[in-house]
């Protein structure tokens, strides 16, 4: 047992610490990508441009933590809206699993199903243990130039939509400025 233990724990460091390519980061063009949303309609980031978009990509519909972030963005919704910011929430999970958890928690804005985890593996979002794969907690703040402004890999589902709001402000802010 104890040597299947050791096995298992160098296993996954090796998997977590591994990377194929450099992490994106403040000023990389967003990649694009297609996936489809709860309502079953297909949504292709590159059409979303002139738009400020917040992209979260979140570990599994309906667990504590992935609740709370999803709640939190329903609860500031409005503000998030007058900041003119479109929201996408991008999961591992089926589109039937997005249907029920939008339902269930009055989601108002799209969840996009990406099973194949071709979105999170280009957003370097992808957590993969063999028989488990999930999303990172990752998230990015997008430009309507299609320009990732703010890269958050560590987020606390309790306060991430305050620092999105507060870092919205500013990258629009900065934004505007430079193209006056």
């Amino acid at each position: 047992m104890k040597k299947l233990f050791t096995i298992l724990v160098f296993t996954t460091a090796s998997l977590l610490s591994w990377q194929a390519h450099a992490e994106l980061k403040a000023g990389d063009a967003a990649p694009d990508f297609t996936l489809t949303d709860q309502n079953n309609q297909a949504v292709t980031l590159s059409e979303l441009k002139g738009k400020w978009i917040v992209l979260y990509f979140y570990p599994k519909n309906n667990t504590p933590g992935c609740t709370t972030e999803a709640c939190s963005f329903r609860d500031n919704i409005n503000k998030l809206i007058e900041q003119q910011a479109t929201i996408l929430g991008i999961s591992i999970d089926t589109v039937e699993s997005h249907q029920e958890f939008a339902k269930k928690h009055r989601l108002p804005f799209q969840l996009l199903a990406d099973p194949g985890a071709i979105a999170a593996a280009r957003y370097d979002a992808m957590l993969n243990l063999g028989i488990v794969r999930l999303a990172k907690r990752h998230s990015f703040i997008i430009n309507p130039e299609g320009i990732i402004t703010h890269t958050y890999r560590s987020v606390d589902p309790d306060t991430h939509v305050l620092d999105v709001l507060n870092d919205l402000k500013k990258a629009q802010s900065s934004w505007k400025s430079d193209h006056s």
